[in-house]
């Protein structure tokens, strides 16, 4: 007796039972692979059947006790014979007629084309069909358009042209045809996503209704064109470009907008569309199911998408464009979609029926091959000071008091969705939060949200407010800093170098400026500009100096040293990069640029002939150092100070403002309650210095 391992017997659905010419067509298909085109071989083995539910479905000999082969293979040549007698009767399902030929009308599919996608849909619908194809391996392109052939009744010519890369169905991303493996017929071709059969084959819709967990109409605006003020420049080309390419219906027109999460990527898109008054469709990064889909297959809807929107006037966003275009990412262990597939992603740049919108938070991960065959590229830059404080008043105007918005006002990391997410917030559970709560919990929120993006809180990078003791006469300058603050207001440009030792009032001089001038100021450190990362330092020069100017601010860079260092002295390649980059920067910017260090030898001599001005900081002259102290002696609430106590003063010949602010910060936790103690404080102040024996002031 022979040995049987035979399957469990499955049986199949039948969700079409009652449809008789749709029962003859899936029986003949099945007949088809396993009698001319040899799927026997692996249904019927001398054991008995590979597929038992199969053999049961077409009602092949059972398995009971001797199993011969002969007599199977002829009963199923029969009734392949007698299959094909009846195929004028054999019908797709209506629905899936139906829409195929929605698609046809958009897509150009002639009738080879429709009757490939019905068998492709048909073969990931239906579990008969699904494991007859299963039954021919080996399956190389060569092969498939024999199958295929055989299957459809359809020239081996007209098969060829409907698969290839050039056919309307690949063209359209509908199918997908693997050249480079050779596998089994039911895994050989792939839908264009997993929902793709099933909505095909069982729901009557519009095409693109059908296509929504991969394609979708785009979220209305929330703002407008107007909200964007600080791009205009790029929105006057932008938007008449745009309309001109989607009235003329041109092709390859393609737009990459990149900048930090929440900057307002998305809403520039969505209010673009609504101002050109275009449909926008979204390229979805997961499905239905919530599971993500890669780049190859966003890619792929895209190609779909544009082949639908021919002639439509609409316009296609591409959301976090880095999956597909990541080709600079070392750190990544495998290529782009778009880099691996390089000729085809160029093509398609190249030919897009429809504007597309690509959106990106990184653009370091661009390959500059694709960045260059975009015909506009735009950085959204986070809010500027201005725009910051009519974010601000819009969104939570009612939820913060003066003090929280000046703070955040100052924090250049913020960016509108940072905002509205905690207005939105605070907002939900307002009418259990205390009144006088409010201001701060919104503050906290926001400042937790700029700390894990790096922004470093509510502070990173902004200037501290001036002492409210500040006056530029207690400056021990080289030169008349109010005759220099005065030609700056009226130049409105400048670069100056201040040098000198630390607490000598070089950087409250630069805030200073900034109230005279009633502008920003942007105060930045070498912490907030070096970086280990090739590249990376000279590129965060550039946007310091862009930011800037685009502010109108004056710029302040503390420790400059450590960009303008001697090139002659330069250990690594590095160094002289940066210091080349910021020479650059110094003689494009235009605006008022003030740089400061405490170390003034071995400054690039370079740098030194691009200052205008170079003004020396010293310690506190006698008479300005008795002034200070006589107005710290009154904010303190001290006693007037006597005749010994200025001789005390003025013995210090290395105080500086910097000291007194220290003492008065040093007051809040250890109260200064008298002269003595606060001259004692002075001296300490004095003394931890390395030059306190020294007698560097101005006498």
């Amino acid at each position: 007796m022979a040995i049987t391992r035979r399957k469990k017997l499955i049986p199949f659905p039948s969700p079409d039972a009652s449809d008789k010419s749709y029962e003859a067509l899936i029986r003949l298909w099945v007949l088809r692979l396993l009698v001319p085109l040899g799927g026997s071989r692996e249904l019927i083995v001398s054991y008995g059947y590979q597929h038992d539910h199969l053999a049961n479905y077409l009602g092949l000999p059972s398995v009971d006790g001797n199993f011969e082969m002969k007599p199977a293979m002829a009963e199923l040549r029969k009734k392949h014979d007698q299959a094909e007698r009846r195929r004028s009767l054999n019908e797709i399902p209506a629905v899936l007629a139906k829409n195929i030929e929605r698609y046809s009308e958009l897509l150009g599919w002639n009738d080879v084309d429709k009757a490939v996608i019905a068998f492709a849909v048909l073969m990931e619908t239906d579990p008969r069909l699904e494991v007859a194809c299963s039954t021919i391996e080996n399956v190389a392109t060569a092969r498939l358009i024999d199958v295929l052939s055989g299957v459809l009744g359809f020239d081996r010519d007209l098969i060829r042209h409907s698969v290839s890369p050039k056919g309307s169905l690949s063209e359209s991303c509908f199918i997908k045809i693997d050249p480079s493996v050779t596998r089994s017929l039911a895994t050989k071709i792939s839908m264009l996503s997993d929902e793709t059969s099933d909505r095909l084959r069982y729901f009557d819709g519009d095409p693109f209704e059908l296509l929504r967990d991969i394609v979708a109409p785009a979220a209305k605006a929330e703002l407008t064109l107007g909200d964007f003020s600080h791009v205009q420049d790029t929105l006057d080309v932008l938007h008449p470009y745009l309309d001109r390419s989607l009235e003329n219906q041109n092709g390859g027109v393609n737009v990459f907008i990149h900048g930090a999460p929440g900057t307002g990527k998305t809403q520039l898109a969505l209010a673009l569309a609504r101002e050109l008054g275009c449909d926008l469709f979204e390229i979805s990064s997961q499905n239905e199911s919530g599971d993500g889909i890669n780049g190859y297959g966003r890619l792929r809807a895209l190609r779909a998408a544009q082949s639908m929107l021919r002639q439509r006037r609409a316009m296609i966003l591409f959301d976090e464009a880095e999956d597909v275009f990541d080709g600079r990412c070392t750190h990544l262990r495998e290529k782009g979609s778009a880099r691996s597939q390089k000729a085809w992603m160029n093509r398609l740049l190249e030919t897009n029926p429809a504007p597309v919108i690509w959106l990106s938070n990184n653009v370091e991960c661009m390959d500059p091959a694709f960045l260059r065959r975009f015909d506009v590229v735009l950085e959204m830059p986070l809010p500027r000071g201005r725009q910051r404080e009519r974010l601000l008043d819009e969104a939570c105007g009612d939820l913060i008091n003066a003090t929280t918005r000046n703070r955040l006002v100052e924090a250049r990391g913020l960016a509108p969705a940072v905002v509205q997410r905690a207005a939105r917030v605070v907002r939900t559970i307002q009418d259990v939060l205390p009144a006088k709560r409010t201001s701060a919990i919104l503050e906290q929120l926001i400042e937790s949200t700029l700390e894990a993006q790096g922004h470093g809180g509510l502070t990173t990078g902004e200037a501290a407010a001036l002492p409210s003791s500040y006056d530029p006469r207690h400056i021990a300058a080289d030169v008349d800093l109010a005759q220099v603050s005065a030609g700056i207001v009226r130049a409105r440009t400048g670069r100056i170098c201040l040098y000198g030792p630390p607490g000598t009032g070089k950087t409250a001089f630069g805030r200073w400026l900034a109230t005279r001038l009633d502008v920003p100021l942007h105060a930045k450190r070498v912490s907030d500009i070096v970086s280990p990362y090739v590249g990376q330092t000279e590129r965060n020069l550039a946007r310091v100096f862009r930011d800037a100017e685009a502010d109108g601010a004056v710029l302040l860079l503390d420790e400059v040293d450590s960009f303008l260092q001697d090139r002659t002295r330069a250990q690594r390649s590095w160094e002289v990069t940066a210091v080349n980059e910021m020479l650059t920067q110094m003689e494009a910017y235009d605006g008022v640029f003030i740089a400061s260090t405490n170390l003034m030898d071995g400054l690039d001599q370079a740098a030194l002939r691009r200052f205008d001005l170079k003004v020396k900081f010293g310690y506190l002259r006698p008479a300005q150092a008795w002034d200070l102290f006589e107005v710290h002696c009154e904010s303190l609430g001290l006693a007037a100070p006597d005749a010994s106590a200025r001789a005390a003063v003025e013995r210090l010949a290395t105080l500086t403002p910097g000291d007194f602010t220290a003492v008065a910060r040093q007051h809040r936790f250890r109260p200064v309650g008298s002269i003595s103690a606060l001259i004692a404080a002075l001296e300490a102040e004095c003394s931890i210095k390395k030059d306190s024996r020294k007698a560097v002031g101005f006498i």
